[in-house]
């Protein structure tokens, strides 16, 4: 009876600090909000099977290279072990920590994970927030807000799961608290800091800041003990213990200098151990001159692979003329069995090395050739004389209408020997200041001739109907248009949006969530 009406009591204060924390819609707050939604068979009998109790201690660990999340349970001996690893399915920003508002990065270094950090109103389905900036981060001037691990797998400074995985890690921590933790650790890495992965990171600008959280991670994979973190002189220290003549506990400030303290001896055997093995295990990739990871300029954040397949990437270039893969979401991961998936269209920066080892094809427009040499004993042909009327009825004949001048003139492919989708050669010639695509087609309906002043036969095809018919036909599949001063833009694409345009997508899905702006 006790033990239910403590755990209505910590409900309801965790609740309350929550409505605290989100300051808006407070109606998902019931018993059977999402929030409440209890943890499945499945990772009950999880649980069981690894000797642990559904309401001990969790700890959370974070990878962003690797775009996974670790939940790490204490178990019946009092140790900590992994519990489940999640696909991360969005994280913004670079590899490093962040450091300013607006920045898009997601954080790096170890945060406390409070009830009241907890968001269960969370615009992005449930949520915790990180608590940047910490200790160590306002030492530093850092500056960021509300940046959470969250669902709805759209980032911007976050870390973004599927709504199934959040609710899933929200009822885990909301168990550990029923249980009596008061807050568990987020640890978030840049990658495994392994000996290998930090020498192919070697040159990274942020390395030295990196060697400093690995000492944390060491500590953590010697002793599946929660590092005690405390930050003195700008850096972080773990797992400090009063010297052996001390008369008074530890005091750190983080902007302060360190106080005299050794690394508890409880732990420093197995812990000094691991970081030797460390240190030379370094020492000898980088001698054996293991390679470092390319730039990673122009790309931002990253995707677990699991989420990434699913993804189905072209060639296209955004409003600028920047080289981009538009990538074709499958559909949303649906929030329940009755919710259909929708097919959006989502931009992804394209991969600098990818863009720089691209074919370049260049359009060729052959030049006029010269008028032939009039024969032995004939006289050079003469112009005519224009009167002026006829060179008034010239001009007014060669000027569009505004109707004309609305449409696209010409539909032009490199190279000049290429043929059309339909199979007959086309070629490219220069007149009248444009440049005109001749195709020679066996029925009069697929001839497409591009050319102003001429007056044909039949009636010719309107641009949208011809652009219509080249897309059902795959004509533009050949290759880029070839586009000159003159030409028009080109016509738009079969689902009528502008390419490389940010389209509107619907909020709530996955897929189409991936790439949002929050």
């Amino acid at each position: 009876m006790r033990r239910g009406i403590s755990r209505t009591l910590l409900a309801s204060a965790a609740i309350a600090a929550a409505i605290a924390l989100a300051g808006c819609n407070p109606g998902d707050m019931s018993p059977s909000g999402r929030s409440q939604a209890p943890l499945s068979e499945k990772t009950l009998a999880e649980i069981a099977s690894k000797n642990m109790d559904k309401d001990s201690p969790i700890l959370a660990r974070i990878f962003k290279e690797e775009a996974e999340l670790e939940i790490w349970k204490k178990d019946r001996n009092g140790e900590y072990a992994l519990l489940k690893t999640y696909p991360i399915c969005r994280w913004s920003g670079d590899l490093g920590p962040k450091k300013k508002e607006g920045d898009r990065q997601a954080p790096e270094g170890f945060y406390t994970i409070t009830p009241g950090q907890m968001n269960p109103a969370s615009n992005y389905y449930l949520a915790f927030n990180t608590g940047f900036p910490n200790a160590y981060d306002r030492a530093w001037g850092y500056t960021g807000s509300e940046l959470m691990v969250h669902g709805d797998c759209s980032s911007r400074g976050c870390y973004a799961m599927t709504d199934q995985q959040i609710q899933e890690i929200y009822a885990l921590a909301r168990e550990s608290f029923y249980g009596g933790q008061k807050a568990f650790q987020l640890e978030a890495f840049p990658f495994r800091m392994t000996a290998l992965n930090m020498a192919r990171h070697r040159n990274n600008p942020n390395f030295a800041f990196w060697k400093m959280l690995k000492e944390g991670y060491d500590n953590f994979e010697a002793t599946h003990q929660e590092p005690k973190v405390a930050v003195c002189e700008k850096r972080y220290v773990f797992d400090a213990a009063p010297p052996d003549n001390a008369s008074r506990p530890l005091s750190f400030n983080a902007r302060g200098k360190c106080p005299v303290y050794q690394l508890d001896k409880t732990i420093a055997d197995v812990v000094l151990d691991r970081r030797h093995k460390e240190q030379v295990q370094l020492a000898q990739y980088i001698a054996e001159g293991v390679a470092t990871v390319p730039s990673r300029k122009g790309i931002d954040g990253g995707m677990n692979p699991a989420f990434a397949e699913k993804i189905t990437v072209q060639q296209g270039y955004d409003a600028k003329g920047h080289a981009i893969q538009v990538a074709t979401a499958p559909g949303a991961l649906p929030r329940n069995d009755d919710t259909p998936a929708p097919v959006t269209m989502v931009s992804v920066p394209q991969d600098p090395a990818q863009a720089a080892n691209a074919p370049v094809e260049m359009a060729h427009v052959p030049m006029p050739e010269p008028a032939p040499e009039p024969k032995i004993g004939q006289a050079p042909p003469q112009p005519k004389p224009t009167s002026i009327a006829g060179l008034i009825g010239n001009i007014f004949a060669a000027a569009p209408t505004p109707a004309e001048a609305a449409e696209p003139t010409a539909i032009a492919e490199p190279p000049a020997h290429q043929q059309t989708a339909n199979g007959h050669p086309v070629k490219l010639h220069a007149g009248h200041g444009k440049t005109e695509l001749a195709a020679k087609a066996k029925h009069p309906a697929n001839n497409r001739v591009a050319h102003n002043t001429a007056k044909p036969t039949a009636k010719p095809e309107t641009t949208s109907q011809a652009a219509a018919q080249a897309s059902d036909e795959g004509s533009t599949a050949s290759g880029p248009q070839l586009r000159t001063a003159y030409s028009a833009p080109a016509p738009s694409n079969r689902d009528n949006t502008l390419r490389g345009a940010q389209p509107v997508v619907p909020v709530g899905s996955f897929d189409s969530r991936w790439t949002g702006l929050r």
